[in-house]
Parts: C-alpha cells; sequence; structure tokens
C-alpha cells in the first residue's frame, strides 16, 4: 500500500470528479492489475476496449434506460483503467515511452469519436427539431481535440526546455501525493472534467435533459479552452524568452 500511495499523481488542479472518484477507483484497480501481473499497456488496452465499446453502442444502439446505463458504466470502468495504467507503470518503476505513446494515442481517439458518436445518435434517434443542434457535438469534438492537443504539446514543449536548460525532461511536480489541493479549484473546472461527461450519458434517454446539459458543457468547455490557451501561450513565449 505504501508503494501504491508513492504511485499516485498529486491533486494540485485536478477536476473532482477525477480527484475523489476516478483516481481512488484507479488506484484499486492498478493494485488488482499489478497484482495479477498485467502490465501497463495491457490495462492501457482494457481501458480503450471498455471505452470504444461504449462509445459505439451510443452510436448504434436506440438510447433506452438499460443502454444508458451500461454505456455510462463502462465507459466509467475505462477511463479508471486509464488512470490506472499510470499507476502501474510507476509501481513497476516507471512508464515507458511506447506506454506513454499508446496511452497518448488511446485518449486522442477515444476525444475525436466520442462527441461525433453522441451526433450520430442524436440524428438517427432524437428527432431533432432543429438540425442545426447536430453542430453542437461537432463543436464539442473540435474544442476537446483542440484542448487535449493544446495541453499535450504545451507539456512536450515544457520537457524539451528543461531538457535545454540540462534539467530531467520527466515531469515531476504530478507526483507528489502529498501536495495540497485546493478544493474550490476542483469544483470550479468540475465542467472540464472527461468523468462528469462519462456520468451524464446515463440521461441519454431523457432527450431534452441531454441536449440542454450537454449544449451547457459544451459552452463551459469552450470557456476553458480559450482561458487555458491564453495562459498556455503566455507561458510559451515566457520559455522561448
Amino acid at each position: 500500500m505504501l508503494r501504491l500511495k508513492s504511485a499516485q499523481k498529486s491533486n494540485r488542479g485536478a477536476a473532482g470528479y477525477s480527484r475523489w472518484v476516478n483516481r481512488p477507483l484507479g488506484r484499486r484497480l492498478a493494485a488488482g492489475a499489478y497484482l495479477t501481473g498485467l502490465t501497463p499497456n495491457q490495462v492501457s488496452c482494457l481501458s480503450a476496449t471498455f471505452t470504444y465499446a461504449a462509445i459505439a453502442v451510443i452510436a448504434v444502439v436506440r438510447p433506452s434506460w438499460p443502454m444508458a446505463v451500461l454505456v455510462t458504466l463502462a465507459l466509467v470502468l475505462g477511463y479508471a483503467l486509464d488512470s490506472a495504467d499510470g499507476q502501474v507503470a510507476r509501481l513497476r518503476g516507471g512508464g515507458s515511452i511506447d506506454g506513454e505513446w499508446l496511452d497518448h494515442v488511446f485518449d486522442a481517439l477515444k476525444i475525436a469519436t466520442f462527441h461525433l458518436a453522441v451526433a450520430v445518435s442524436w440524428y438517427r434517434f432524437y428527432g431533432l427539431a432543429h438540425p442545426s443542434l447536430l453542430l453542437v457535438p461537432l463543436a464539442f469534438s473540435a474544442v476537446s481535440s483542440t484542448f487535449f492537443f493544446a495541453i499535450t504539446l504545451s507539456d512536450f514543449l515544457r520537457r524539451v526546455d528543461r531538457a535545454k536548460a540540462g534539467g530531467s525532461v520527466v515531469t515531476t511536480a504530478s507526483l507528489n501525493p502529498d501536495e495540497r489541493a485546493g478544493v474550490l479549484r476542483s469544483l470550479v473546472v468540475l465542467p472540464n472534467d472527461y468523468g462528469l461527461l462519462c456520468l451524464l450519458l446515463v440521461l441519454l434517454p431523457v432527450h431534452d435533459a441531454f441536449i440542454v446539459l450537454y449544449t451547457a458543457l459544451t459552452v463551459a468547455n469552450l470557456g476553458f479552452l480559450v482561458v487555458g490557451a491564453a495562459r498556455w501561450l503566455r507561458e510559451m513565449r515566457a520559455l522561448g524568452a
């Protein structure tokens, strides 16, 4: 248990669901995976299997309560396993380049297809009064993909800058589980949490409610992207200087 505790990330900046639900659940899954001898890449593949299966069901199956519950559970499990793979890697002494690459590719595909599946579901099963509503999941897809690329590229450029300065290319700040983290910030950034989006899928059968809440999350995530992009641009300028 002490080794598992040391394998945790800091909660600084983490959104509420990831901090209080996903990481603790991932910790338990990581312990089970480690004890059964699963590699981090195998855990990543398990995560992708649950996630992509759920995304496919969103696109091809008419929303109902049993379907929505199963989709939500699969997404929640897939997300928890996505947290577990990094913990397993740290338990085994550190991650690998190919593992990091695989994890990022799986995340990129998830982000690219999730909202497209929602758009397909709306088109096939919702009987939209205004077809222009389909622009909402398409916009969410663009926002999420851009956000993921921007934050990944920012981290990469930070590593490049540290390497040029003769420092370590490994991000160490995120590996301090005892670092203090504000509760208010975790609540404020909750709309940006993928886990909250997973839970929202349980409302797929309630068309009007799902459209309203999903649209609200789209607007909120657009706001996070604008604010985040401005901050990252200032940081990159500082690194360049």
